[in-house]
């Protein structure tokens, strides 16, 4: 029987009854557990202020080294349809779609972040990865959080700041079960468990006019997976 390592037993944990991982501290804040079959998932709302959103938006906006990377489809290079970055400790690289990140060195105000959802998650993450919305024109495709890296049942802690937009689930072995969140302003998505094995997600494309938006999400990175 494959011996569970380290990180997959801590995250194994996470959701076992979902009060306990909830400080005193953070009870009366906004939460939802969404109804997943084969999944565990809280959406937090106003998880930080509008005022603190409003500043770490700005601050990430200005500091954060946005790159453009781009992915090869049907034999073209195309631009990917978002920015992207990548931070966390030095020895932990990530790659995703054929792309691959060296990370920068944490900002005092990732770590300020990193330590907030930590809190909740009960877990130290090691990386975050970084998407810029710029408008309606960028998104992401249905995909899962699945690399081997990521662990066996990898905690992901998503954190959004500036225009909402549709979060989109769907499962992968019966696609007439979906469900949707608006991540908002300051709103919070913690995954766990077996959610990444059952369940794709997504950032759709939209013809409305929406306001740019900062993603960060957390994750542990361990390459002996």
């Amino acid at each position: 029987m494959k011996k569970k390592s380290t990180i997959d037993a801590i995250q194994g944990d996470l959701f076992s009854g979902f009060g306990s991982v909830i400080d005193e501290s953070i009870k009366s804040m906004e939460k939802e557990v969404l109804s997943m079959p084969d999944a565990d998932v809280i959406f937090y709302h106003n998880f930080f202020s509008h005022q603190e959103s409003d500043e770490f938006f700005q601050t990430l906006f200005n500091e954060i080294k946005w790159r453009q990377d781009k992915v090869k489809m049907y034999g073209k290079e195309l631009n990917l349809p978002r920015k992207t970055a990548w931070y966390g400790d030095k020895d932990k690289p990530y790659t995703f779609s054929g792309i691959h990140l060296e990370p920068e060195p944490w900002t005092s105000t990732l770590l300020q972040l990193k330590e907030k959802v930590e809190e909740i998650a009960k877990v130290r993450f090691n990386s975050v990865l970084l998407n810029l919305y710029r408008d309606g024109n960028d998104g992401i495709s249905w995909h899962t959080d699945a690399e081997p890296e990521l662990g066996n049942n990898p905690v992901i802690a998503s954190v959004s700041f500036g225009g909402a937009r549709r979060f989109m689930f769907r499962h992968k072995h019966n696609k007439d079960l979906k469900t949707e969140v608006q991540l908002t302003h300051g709103s919070f998505i913690l995954m766990a468990g077996t959610t990444q094995h059952f369940w794709q997600h997504q950032i759709p494309k939209t013809s409305k006019k929406v306001e740019p938006r900062i993603n960060l999400t957390f994750r542990v990175i361990n390459h002996s997976h």
